[in-house]
């Protein structure tokens, strides 16, 4: 015989689960901060652009 059906927030019975919980990652670490990551990224655009707009003008 079927189960019957259950009602949305209704969760089924489980027989358990063999899953350990996860450990949660560690604040920090190199992608923590994007931003830092970001505003090198756009400095070093910015200095390389205005080297190259200072060629064109010294011409």
């Amino acid at each position: 015989m079927t189960e019957p059906l259950r009602r949305p927030t209704e969760t089924p019975p489980v027989e358990g689960s063999t899953a350990e919980a996860h450990e949660e990652r560690p604040d920090g670490g190199v992608w923590e901060h994007p931003y830092i990551w970001l505003s090198l990224i756009v400095v070093g655009s910015v200095i390389i652009a205005a080297f190259f707009l200072l060629r064109f003008v010294s011409l």
